[in-house]
């Protein structure tokens, strides 16, 4: 294998950082983990730690620009084909699904952050900064789609955002808590009946039809 170079080294290295601070994070809270633990975990020195980041502020802020690109590239690709809108809904619901379910830590890791932000008003500040401009980059990704197949939102594309997350956030805590209860049909119901339904405001419902409950397209 070629040697890593200066820079691919200390890419490694904040990777493996991250990745463990998100399990540490989940495990004992983002107060009461220290950076000594994070840099166990990921089998590095404290200096290490120090040398890819200033604080563990700047680390929580690190993981809040990771996770919430990851969580926009994800609908990027969801709406990036042809599919009738009821349909698109459905499948990007059971892609968020999916990716909750393969890697559990990162919804858990997205409640630390709220968590957090309401302890400390600093953090709250700079996760507003950063939801605003997740909303907004998905707010663009609905009103590309909304050009496409025509239909005119009742409501302002950042509103449509605001709703679209807010079920996604709230489907992924009660399906932490309640898998059976609240399972994967839910939330992709959730998002076709929304999807028709802002299609029927919009005076579109003549073209759109709703899935059956409990079929999978």
């Amino acid at each position: 294998m070629p040697r890593l170079t200066r820079k691919q080294k200390q890419e490694h290295t904040r990777s493996s950082l991250l990745q463990s601070a998100a399990k540490v994070f989940c495990r004992k809270g983002m107060e009461r983990a220290s950076i000594d633990e994070v840099a166990e975990e990921a089998g590095y020195t404290k200096g290490a730690f120090y040398a890819n980041f200033k604080s563990k502020q700047e680390l929580f802020l690190a993981m809040l620009d990771e996770r919430f690109a990851q969580r926009i590239r994800e609908t990027d690709e969801a709406f990036s084909d042809s599919e009738s809108p009821p349909e698109q809904a459905r499948h990007a619901a059971a892609h968020f699904a999916r990716t909750q379910h393969s890697d559990p830590d990162v919804t858990r890791l997205f409640f630390e952050f709220y968590s957090q932000a309401l302890r400390d008003e600093d953090f709250r500040q700079e996760l507003l900064t950063r939801f605003g401009s997740m909303r907004k980059r998905l707010a663009g990704v609905y009103q590309r789609r909304a050009d496409e197949t025509g239909i005119d939102p009742p409501l302002p594309m950042d509103k449509i955002a605001n709703i679209v997350i807010a079920m996604a956030d709230g489907w992924a805590m009660w399906n932490l808590l309640d898998p059976e209860g609240v399972d994967d049909e839910a939330l992709e119901s959730m998002y076709e009946i929304f999807t028709v339904g802002i299609a029927a405001v919009a005076g579109a419902f003549g073209e759109l039809e709703l899935q059956p409950a409990g079929t999978k397209s």
